[in-house]
């Protein structure tokens, strides 16, 4: 079984298997590390990131468990641990919103459980812009497993022509089988 269920999840394939839900203002992008702002990544090995614009961006994909080769009836019964890992910064001359949903879905995509943690803004004015670990452990949470979907995304808060908003990177969905 792989390790890291999400695909591209740094930006190294720019925008590559990421539905775009929301892609306003100047869109979706990807930068190099250190990012414009001079934040250091903890992980030498990420050397990307993905940006967001001055209207919202959020994107989205969605892990089949299926045809990543785990057996149904082994999701049933083990309900392994779903971990969930996002990393979130922001510029230091403009502030950011940035938004998490992860969700687990059954066969029919109706949600089993679903983890949305509140909304941050960042001012750069008050707090600080280095990099941000969001982490969360799905368990007990029955059976029926068969899909998990991630989305992420945010905007400035300036609404400054250009890709000034959140960035995001190390994104990971790992399962404990």
């Amino acid at each position: 079984m792989p390790g890291n269920l999400l695909k591209n999840p740094n930006g190294d394939e720019n925008l590559e298997h990421w539905e775009l839900t929301e892609n306003g203002g100047d869109q979706w992008g990807t930068g190099d590390m250190p990012e414009d702002s001079g934040h250091t990544f903890n992980n030498e090995s990420i050397t990307k990131y993905f940006c967001t614009s001055f209207k919202l961006c959020i994107k989205r994909q969605v892990i089949d468990l299926l045809a990543e080769g785990y057996d149904p009836e082994n999701l049933d019964i083990i309900q392994p641990a779903v971990n969930v890992e996002d990393w979130f910064s922001s510029r230091t001359d403009c502030g950011c919103i940035y938004m998490l949903t992860v969700t687990l879905l059954d066969e029919h995509l109706e949600v089993i459980e679903e983890f949305k943690p509140e909304e941050v803004t960042i001012d750069p004015n008050c707090d600080e812009c280095s990099w941000k670990k969001v982490s969360h452990t799905f368990t007990d949470y029955g059976p029926g497993l068969r899909f998990i979907a991630f989305q992420h995304g945010g905007k400035d808060t300036k609404y400054w022509k250009g890709r000034y908003g959140v960035r995001v990177t190390g994104s990971s969905v790992t399962l404990d089988i």
